[in-house]
């Protein structure tokens, strides 16, 4: 299986090319964005401080590359998440067109592009780059999933597949272990993986129902073969530890619990944070009663050999589709010490900050007791959750009198699913029930998804931009005792206007202190335009980054803007309209002319809008 490789059109060009194409030194590295996070802890940070807030009012386009290829322009926009790459001048990004290209990061122009074979897509938000052995006997190479479930590596040079990785560059992820007897169960990438030393770890997207199908099983290959080297599941097999918290055979061929937001690397102590999702059927767990380990659930696993190190089970039998998309390394400062950290958040949007050598919460953790009421028959919701010390960013519930009536057409929308819902409020974590739509905050995009968050080591401050969006599921029983949901997944909101039901604000950003576990500010994120006061705040995914001249650039709402924050205040100090929204998270870098830049893969597609462009453009100070 092999793609087609084209060329870029100067010899000159590509040789420039050749002569920068292997590790950057740590100064270079750090100037760039050489991962999908732009660092292995997914600290979104970047030292640059060319760009700040007193001149950010100067920051205009100076580049823009279109994804699309000139022989598609006829078959409309596609969606695109992707946050690029650059490393060493070049800039490697993933389309929604099934290519992965390289382009000049101060000029844009293309250097090379890769068409995936088979009409396969690479993974929507990104790619990895290996810099190569250290004896530099080969290469560097990228490396990326596709939502046909295999994994490419090429030439980072060139674009051309690594014949010794796989066959002809590519490695099948559908291994009988992986499919469990289901070989047309869904399988896919839609993450970045994470590379440590000469490992590929990756996770994967399976279904979200039925029950049974492929695995969650989190795997690391050698990146020049392509050989296994090895796998955890996210479900453990007979004879593997927490084994026994599965209920009866609840465990059997059980899809779920699997990655499919990028890994977290603290590549210096050698260990991976694989943040493990909900178990299929993510709403109704009458069939898997009981703790479900690793569901819901950070496992520190070493990433040399993929042993089990600790866990942490940030939400307890899931309900609600809480996966976990947030994981950041962090340093707090507490009682006179720095201790390294990671954060990790559910879609519920509690906080955790745990020692990420032992686990053990940095800030107290409580069990609390939480509404168990349901109709649906042998559901036996957890009695407690675990609450952090910050309290959960957003909205968590919900009253009839908070109902927002800012048009007509917002209004007869939101009445007409009250009605056919019979939705009467909600609390937080509250279960599903048969004979009506709870109107549950955070819904099942959260409160916070995979648009992870940012983290400024210098004051300990942690960037989150969260939705405040419902999901008013009615659930259904089936004939053979399972539920399933009457009308598939819902959201709390008129679907023509692409207004929430509630009373706004919708969309938020919010700043954190780690060390003591403050919220220090929360801003509007987003407008809604055509109405008298637009300031409602807008749903959102993709995230933030944070910049060493003191801001915050986002994109992610709905509203095409993309947005500067003053990361000391939370104002927001500039905003540019774009032809279309950004569901990725921008990146900035040095120009090798000393130039700092600002970048966003521009394309909406998201939150019920259809694409409108294809668009990487490139800012800087004009």
């Amino acid at each position: 299986m092999t793609g087609k490789f084209r060329a870029g059109h100067s010899v000159v060009l590509l040789a420039a090319f050749l002569l920068a194409a292997f590790l950057p030194t740590a100064g270079r590295a750090l100037e760039e964005w050489p991962a999908y996070g732009h660092d292995f802890g997914d600290s979104r940070y970047s030292p640059l401080s060319q760009i700040s807030p007193a001149n950010v009012a100067r920051l205009k386009p100076v580049w823009t590359y279109h994804m699309r290829p000139a022989d598609r322009t006829g078959r409309g926009f596609a969606a695109s998440e992707n946050t690029p790459l650059v490393i060493n001048g070049v800039m490697f990004v993933s389309t929604p067109y099934g290519r992965v290209v390289a382009l000049d990061a101060e000029t844009g122009q293309q250097r090379w592009a890769y068409e995936v074979p088979n009409g396969d897509q690479p993974a929507t938000r990104g790619v990895a780059y290996w810099p190569g052995p250290k004896n530099k006997t080969t290469g560097s190479e990228i490396v990326f999933g596709t939502r046909g479930g295999v994994l490419i590596a090429l030439h980072a040079e060139n674009g051309a597949p690594v014949q010794s990785f796989g066959k002809n560059g590519v490695v099948d992820l559908h291994s009988d272990a992986v499919m469990q007897g289901f070989p047309q169960a869904a399988l896919g990438i839609t993450s970045a993986p994470v590379i440590y030393k000469n490992l590929v770890i990756t996770g994967s997207r399976n279904q979200e129902m039925p029950q049974q199908g492929a695995s969650g099983q989190v795997r690391a290959f050698d990146v020049q073969t392509g050989r296994e080297v090895w796998h955890f599941n996210g479900v453990p097999q007979p004879g593997e530890k927490f084994h026994d918290t599965w209920d009866g055979d609840s465990w059997v061929k059980r899809s779920g619990v699997n990655v499919w937001v990028g890994l977290t690397l603290d590549a210096k102590r050698g260990i991976a944070y694989l943040p493990f999702g909900a178990p299929t059927f993510d709403q109704s767990g009458n069939d898997r009663k009981g703790q479900s380990l690793f569901s819901n659930t950070l496992v520190a696993v070493n990433a040399a050999t993929g042993k089990y190190l600790w866990h942490f089970q940030a939400l307890h039998h899931d309900l609600w589709d809480y996966d976990l998309p947030l994981t950041t390394l962090v340093d707090v400062k507490k009682d006179g010490r720095t201790i390294p950290s990671i954060a990790v958040m559910s879609k519920a949007s509690l906080l955790f900050l745990l020692d990420r050598v032992t686990g053990k919460p940095i800030h107290e953790i409580k069990e609390v007791p939480v509404p168990t009421d349901t109709d649906m028959i042998g559901e036996a919701p957890s009695p407690t959750q675990p609450m952090s010390v910050t309290p959960p960013l957003g909205r968590t519930t919900f009253d009839m009198s908070e109902l927002a009536n800012l048009t007509p057409q917002q209004k007869a929308g939101c009445d007409k699913i009250i009605q056919s819902m019979n939705i009467t409020g909600a609390k937080f974590l509250q279960p599903q029930r048969v004979d009506s739509g709870t109107a549950r905050f955070p819904g099942s995009w959260g409160g916070i998804d995979w648009s992870h968050a940012a983290f400024d080591p210098r004051t300990g401050t942690y960037i989150l931009n969260i939705s405040n969006m419902a999901s008013p599921q009615v659930m259904v029983r089936k004939s053979d005792g399972s539920y399933d949901m009457r009308d598939g997944y819902q959201w709390f909101w008129d679907k023509v206007s692409h207004m929430p039901c509630q009373v706004p604000p919708w969309g938020e950003l919010y700043a954190v202190n780690v060390n003591t576990g403050a919220i220090l500010w929360h801003s509007l994120l987003g407008v809604t335009d055509g109405l008298a006061d637009p300031n409602t705040g807008r749903p959102n995914v993709g995230g933030p980054i944070i910049t060493g001249g003191g801001l915050i650039f986002i994109g992610a709402t709905d509203d095409k803007r993309l947005r500067a924050f003053d990361i000391k205040t939370g104002k927001e100090v500039w905003t540019f309209r774009l032809a279309a929204s950004i569901y990725g998270t921008p990146l900035t870098y040095r120009g090798k002319s000393g130039k700092q830049y600002v970048a966003a893969v521009t394309t909406g597609g998201f939150w019920g809008e259809a694409a409108g462009a294809d668009e990487v453009t490139a800012f800087a100070l004009q």
